[in-house]
């Protein structure tokens, strides 16, 4: 087997691994709780609405907006990590097909898994510090370099077909 058909396949299985274990992780230990935090935050906003208290209602409906972006990106990490590892390793397994040189599919490879990984890690970091630039550029600059690999298989199983 091939360095870089190695690679996709190590790198998918492992970002699999690394996905559901995050996922299981957060299943048992996080997410109830913050089901509960949300429909809470919901609940107190209707009622303070209801007896005409509008600052604390915002201020609920905000609390609400908080837990739900942090909830949709962690089931984002998730989902993206295992995602993402499925198209490893569909590419590992087609990868003799790219008519490039083997460096040329290693760097190729790398690209891939590297993007792979820190594109849905750019997207948890944004849980840490809402609006923080450095993991909205880290979340962008993962899934470019994702779309760059993906634009080179593309080209490579091209030129395969000459």
């Amino acid at each position: 087997m091939s360095p870089s058909r190695m690679l996709l396949l190590v790198g998918g299985l492992s970002l699999a691994t690394l996905g559901m274990l995050y996922g299981l992780h957060y299943a048992l230990f996080a997410e109830h709780q913050t089901l509960d935090r949300m429909g809470g935050s919901l609940a107190q906003a209707f009622s303070q609405a209801a007896g005409r208290n509008l600052q604390p209602a915002y201020n609920s409906v905000d609390a609400y907006a908080s837990t739900k972006f942090d909830y949709v990106r962690q089931v984002d990490l998730h989902s993206h990590w295992i995602g993402l590892s499925m198209l490893l390793i569909v590419l590992g397994a087609a990868f003799d097909g790219v008519a490039f040189s083997e460096r040329g599919k290693l760097w190729i490879a790398a690209v891939l898994t590297v993007g792979s990984f820190v594109f849905p890690l750019g997207v948890i970091l944004q849980t840490l510090s809402h609006g923080a630039a450095y993991a909205s550029v880290l979340a962008i600059l993962g899934s470019a370099v994702v779309t760059a690999g993906l634009a080179a298989v593309a080209w490579g199983f091209g030129r395969s077909g000459q």
